[in-house]
């Protein structure tokens, strides 16, 4: 970035979008730590690439927080465990007993199963979106969207109309 108004767009990004992003991180990774990591990672990326961005940023930098989190993934599949839950206040009021029990459902999930269910319901994308995404084929998708609606189906049945038939 070498104009200074490059530099000044690029933080009025990051202060306005950061927060967002950070949630967006979190539900992929449930891990605060990692989905911090995953956003300076992405805010990185996109600040090397900011003079070639034209219109909106954003989509740029959650298509590198997705890519990042498959690629984490699918280097190291970590052990995964329970953590204490992320601290930033929703942007709208929630029932936090749904919340608290869908967080748990979604933890014991795989990283995969995971990044789909929120590429699918919290970023509103489609299949072919989500395969495009990822970079995997639409099959492998719709698998892993059955397989995860399934597991929560088990491990949370008290979420009930919340995980219906999936789409």
């Amino acid at each position: 970035m070498a104009p200074m108004s490059d530099e000044a767009a690029f933080t009025d990004f990051v202060v306005a979008r950061a927060a967002a992003l950070t949630r967006t991180a979190y539900l992929l990774t449930h891990d605060h730590q990692l989905a911090e990591d995953l956003v300076q990672t992405a805010l990185f990326k996109t600040a090397k690439a900011w003079h070639r961005i034209e219109g909106d940023p954003e989509p740029y930098a959650r298509r590198i927080l997705y890519t990042e989190n498959v690629s984490w993934w699918r280097r190291r599949r970590p052990a995964e465990t329970l953590t204490g839950g992320y601290d930033a206040a929703a942007p709208s009021p929630v029932d936090q007993d749904l919340q608290v029990s869908l967080e748990r459902a979604l933890s014991q999930l795989t990283l995969k199963q995971r990044t789909v269910l929120v590429l699918r319901y919290y970023e509103d994308l489609t299949e072919a979106e989500t395969a495009r995404v990822l970079g995997i084929g639409i099959g492998t998708v719709k698998s892993t969207h059955r397989r995860a609606i399934e597991r929560l189906r088990v491990i949370a049945p008290d979420l009930g109309d919340l995980i219906g038939a999936g789409r």
